[in-house]
């Protein structure tokens, strides 16, 4: 195991670990490696750890991931452990027991003959052999399954960048997201349907949920043949007490298609976004384009004509998609033509944060084959779940509440119910949901998206409310704006003297090396929530578009053990994004008690500083100095921080919380600017609103203002 392996391994930073390496002679001795990278015996390691006590208690699952890491990263172990968890999940408690306590050999033996059975289950395992020196790894995989279960152990296995997936578009579907996409699926009064399909399945999450509201029919592939085996092996764990049948094959769907004779009730699917080489050239006169051919950057709409070849007629399916493909110009003609057929039922915006890529609000498109015989829709239900109103159905737009998915999916699935029973007479959701006539979508941008056809600020049916709230929010302004004005003044800020101060400085490198500091952040790793937990109980995620936004944790909660370290962000922590914007001035982040307990997000670094060397807010303010954010970073078009580059004065603990409390007045300064910010313009749309619908009078010219 590396350095890095070892620090992880203790719950210490690599500098701990160089420290001991230099102050303690009876380190282990590399066994391997490269000078500039040496590799140690695990089983020294351990074996030192534990006699200085510095050996956290393990699980069953970090024995594995331990197990794992001594392999090496070229070893394909996920994928070849991958059937020894069905068959272990297939044998009883008390004959597994006994299998973990056999000698090396018999167990490497008895765990091959157990895999037999489920190799043609799993794409990618056919002829896997297990060999006497894996006895170890398959040991610490047994214990795990009988300790922890066998969808535990391959949530363990799933860790890590299978394949390089996360750069190429590919994500897990959230859990909560995938439930919601199942639920779009039930008609109330209908059974569920029985085939469903998804062609870009992933660790299978989509297919899961269809299975837990009763599909008996599972088919999915996958590109990626890491994923394609992760999905096999969870959908058969989730459905082994049923008769369920499950087929799922590695390769690429649009290419070379393993169901082309498949006609399913149903599809759900979260295609990879943004590829340009999904075969537009090789496959110009496909007849799956029903719709024409899509454009090379249009890969979204390819695969949604693939996915209704493959529906029966009157079938439905639900795709996750970016929100461009609902208004890129190069999809204007197959926008046009999906309106047309009828095929498209529904546009759901959802906000950012709630699936990857956090940045942006994914949409939810409800499409339906549909059926020779029926007659042709006449509008399209636009849903718009990034106002306040979704996820608080009722509340006035005076308050913004954190996102509640719990609302928001009750908002989402009534609004759908309503309109899937009666179509031509839906009662509109104000701010929410709207039946948009599709000849008024057919003009010359056909843009689908549900922002530009649902009212962003309801107009209430009585004059009054509106007026009461358009007084409260005048209010609420008044006090941001005095409340600025008095951050803004106080004490004068002094000058230095005749020339600017200058100091020494350290790297934020050195000073991890001298364990002033700690770093952390979240691998950009593809994650494989169990997929039928709900995760809204879960503390919440910080992304960095709530760092970006001086705004509270936004991102949906998840389950300790899928978001793998589950970095939990503590009081004093300072925080910075990976991607900046604007040169990054004033995004250090320093968390406060609303933060504490939240969980640290993707693309985010988080520095931990000793309280007894190092003052955060003094840290936080000279890290994003514009000067000190322009050294450290690259790039021009994305531009990436480099933290470890960044530079701090050195200055006595005493000195550093004298510029600590004025970093956080300027810090309070700017919160004050944003809040009466966010009120000015709130309050002049809910006035524009209720002077254009009806409701409000433009004000006297010679009356006080009240």
């Amino acid at each position: 195991m590396t350095a890095a392996e070892i620090s992880r391994l203790a719950g210490v930073t690599r500098a701990t670990v160089s420290n001991w390496r230099r102050r303690h002679p009876d380190f282990p001795a590399p066994a391997g490696g490269t000078e500039t990278s040496p590799a140690y015996d695990l089983d020294a390691v351990q074996a030192w750890l534990a006699a200085r006590g510095q050996l956290p208690a393990t699980s069953p699952a970090d024995d594995l991931r331990t197990a794992m890491r001594a392999t090496g990263p070229d070893a394909g172990t996920p994928i070849r452990l991958l059937p020894l968890v069905l068959a272990a999940a297939r044998i009883a408690d008390s004959d597994l027991k006994q299998l973990v306590d056999l000698p090396d050999r018999q167990l490497t033996e008895r765990a091959q003959q157990a895999i037999q059975p489920h190799l043609a289950e799993i794409p990618g395992a056919v002829d896997l052999a297990y060999d006497a020196g894996e006895a170890p790894l398959l040991r610490a995989l047994l214990r795990c399954v009988a300790d922890e279960g066998a969808l535990r152990a391959a949530d363990v296995l799933a860790e890590g960048d299978l394949d390089g997936t996360s750069a190429s578009g590919l994500y897990d579907t959230p859990a909560p997201v995938a439930v919601l996409m199942a639920d779009l699926l039930a008609e109330p009064g209908k059974p569920y349907p029985a085939a469903v399909f998804d062609p870009a399945c992933g660790a299978g999450g989509l297919l899961v949920a269809a299975a837990a509201r009763g599909a008996q029919k599972l088919y999915g592939q996958d590109i990626v043949p890491a994923q394609a085996a992760q999905a096999a092996v969870r959908l058969a764990l989730q459905v082994a007490e049923t008769k369920t049948q499950v087929s799922v094959h590695a390769g690429d769907s649009i290419r070379a298609d393993a169901f082309p004779a498949l006609t399913a009730e149903a599809v759900l699917c979260a295609p990879p976004y943004g590829d340009r080489e999904w075969g537009n050239e090789e496959l110009a006169y496909d007849s799956r384009w029903m719709f024409g051919l899509p454009a090379k950057s249009e890969s979204e709409l390819a695969w949604l004509q693939h996915c209704v070849t493959h529906l029966a007629d009157g079938g439905r399916a639900v795709l996750l998609m970016p929100p461009a493909t609902a208004e890129r110009g190069s999809g204007r003609r197959i926008r046009a033509e999906i309106l047309r057929s009828g095929a498209l039922r529904a546009v759901i915006a959802l906000p950012p944060g709630v699936a990857q890529p956090l940045h942006i609000g994914l949409h939810l498109w409800v499409i339906e084959r549909p059926h020779p015989q029926a007659t042709l829709p006449l509008n399209v239900l636009m849903v718009d779940t990034t106002t306040p109103e979704a996820s608080r159905p009722g509340q006035s737009p005076s308050k913004r509440p954190m996102l509640d998915w719990p609302a928001l999916r009750d908002t989402v699935l009534k609004a759908w119910n309503d309109y899937d029973r009666h179509p031509d007479n839906f009662d509109p959701l104000p701010g929410v949901a709207q039946a948009v006539p599709i000849i008024d979508l057919l003009d010359e941008t056909v843009d689908l998206t549900p922002t530009r056809h649902v009212r962003a600020t309801p107009v209430p049916a009585m004059p009054d409310e509106l007026a009461a709230i358009s007084y409260e929010l005048r209010a609420r302004l008044r006090r941001a704006a005095t409340g600025l004005i008095t951050l803004s003044g106080g004490q004068p800020w002094p000058p230095v003297g005749s020339a600017p101060q200058s100091w020494r400085t350290a790297s934020v490198a050195d000073l991890l090396r001298g364990d002033a500091l700690e770093m952390l952040r979240v691998p950009a790793a593809i994650r494989n929530p169990s997929p039928l937990v709900e995760a809204s109980s879960a503390p919440r995620t910080l992304t960095a578009r709530d760092v970006m936004s001086h705004r509270a944790a936004s991102g949906p909660g998840e389950e300790e053990h899928s978001t793998g370290a589950g970095i939990e962000i503590r009081e004093g922590d300072v925080i910075l994004p990976e991607l900046l914007q604007n040169n990054g001035a004033g995004t250090a982040r320093v968390a406060d008690a609303r933060d504490a307990g939240k969980r640290l997000g993707r693309h985010l670094h988080l520095l931990r500083p000793d309280p007894t060397r190092l003052d955060p807010w003094f840290l936080a303010g000279f890290l994003a100095a514009e000067e000190n954010i322009s050294a450290a970073s690259s790039g021009t078009t994305v531009v990436r921080l480099d933290p470890r580059r960044l530079r701090v004065p050195l200055l006595p603990l005493a000195e550093q919380q004298r510029y600590g409390r004025a970093f956080r007045q300027l810090n309070a300064l700017r919160a004050a600017a944003d809040i009466a910010s966010r009120l000015a313009d709130e309050t002049a749309r809910t006035l524009a609103a209720g002077l254009t619908g009806g409701a409000l009078q433009p004000p006297e010219a010679n009356q006080p203002p009240s």
